[in-house]
């Protein structure tokens, strides 16, 4: 919750991507994202094979021409990750959501295709 709190007060991260820690029942954090990261970065990040969370911070600008950024929460969960795995991500999903405060928008992802660049994009308006 405190890189949260960086990445929205300080932009101190481009992205974080939390892992469910399943013996120890938490949500840890697996990695960041420096803010000079890309988005091609991020989307490298995620395992082809495993759910995960992850909020990224995505900059913008608008059709006047202003520069803006959104928070993304984005529930990654890929069609080739164990059942168990996408049941316990998508029964803590919301109770770990409430805990951040600020997220703009949400997205659910079972491939690539559903987190990419025209999908943020869209997003923004």
């Amino acid at each position: 919750k405190l890189k949260f709190l960086e990445l929205k007060a300080k932009r101190t991260y481009r992205f974080i991507v939390f892992k469910i820690e399943e013996k120890q029942k938490q949500v840890i954090v697996e990695k960041l994202g420096e803010p000079a990261e890309s988005y091609e970065d991020f989307a490298a990040s995620l395992p082809a094979d495993e759910c995960r969370y992850t909020v990224f911070d995505f900059d913008f600008v608008t059709e006047e021409g202003c520069q803006k950024s959104k928070i993304f929460f984005i529930a990654w969960s890929p069609d080739t990750a164990k059942v168990r795995s996408k049941m316990i991500y998508a029964s803590s999903k919301d109770r770990f959501k409430r805990e951040l405060d600020g997220i703009q928008v949400e997205l659910q992802a079972t491939d690539p295709t559903e987190m990419g660049l025209d999908v943020f994009k869209s997003r923004t308006t």
